[in-house]
């Protein structure tokens, strides 16, 4: 019988963690699960354990509580027995009008999205590069390959956020740590509650949460999923500028 994993979820609640984390439950799969709200997080916890998984780690708080970082963390190493899998996986969505009038709602929202992700990272890979082994996911965006007028704050912390991740990877190379960027497109979550997107273009969570699953699994260092978004970032990477603005993309 193969030793089950060890994988810790930071932003447990969200829906595309979940959805990776129910692949891992169904392995039997040892569990830390952190987010910021503490019923949300006890009953995804549960649901968790009733499919197969071994949850030997709650926590809640704020994620922009940076110093505490480096203590979560070791806490999460300590009750799973060491690392196999972190995955990184919080985020909000700001509202563009509204982050466009009130600056401090752009800066929280960076700080949520970019500033505690990359700190939270930092304070895995110390861990992880000690143990000399691991995979250290995060969840980027397709929004961070270009900026969008209907979505450039969220973007550019997306941006950030990969940049960052590539970096670190960089860093690590050779540690036996591998850093996987996770770009996904729409995915049917809470988070799009409200948005007007074409069904064609929204994934289900689950067949998300598979695909983000093997990318871990098998040490891939760069994702888009569904697989489509690669070719149709590449092909809006390299619009021109004067085409890129005329069009509604």
């Amino acid at each position: 019988m193969s030793t089950p994993r060890r994988v810790l979820v930071l932003g447990a609640t969200s829906g595309i963690a979940q959805a990776v984390a129910r692949v891992y439950a169904a392995q039997g799969a040892r569990l830390a699960l952190v987010a910021r709200t503490p019923e949300h997080l006890a009953a995804v916890a549960q649901d968790l354990a009733v499919r197969g998984a071994e949850v030997v780690l709650q926590r809640s708080g704020d994620f922009c509580e940076l110093e505490q970082h480096r203590a979560l963390v070791a806490e999460a190493e300590q009750a799973l027995g060491g690392f196999d899998v972190v995955l990184v996986a919080h985020g909000v969505l700001p509202d563009q009008q509204a982050s466009q009038e009130d600056p401090r709602r752009a800066v929280a929202s960076w700080n949520v999205n970019f500033v505690s992700a990359a700190t939270l990272m930092e304070a895995a890979a110390e861990r992880m590069a000690v143990a000399g082994r691991g995979t250290l996911g995060v969840l980027s965006s397709v929004a961070g390959d270009r900026g969008r007028a209907d979505n450039y704050v969220y973007g550019a912390a997306k941006a950030a956020l990969t940049a960052y991740a590539g970096g670190l990877g960089h860093r690590l190379r050779g540690s036996g740590v591998t850093v996987l960027t996770i770009k996904p497109g729409p995915v049917d979550t809470p988070m799009l509650a409200g948005r007007r997107l074409s069904p064609r273009l929204v994934a289900d969570v689950d067949v998300v949460g598979r695909r983000i699953h093997r990318a871990l699994e098998r040490g891939e260092r760069t994702l888009y999923v569904p697989a489509k978004w690669r070719w149709i970032m590449a092909v809006i990477r390299a619009l021109p500028v004067r085409l890129f603005e005329r069009l509604k993309v």
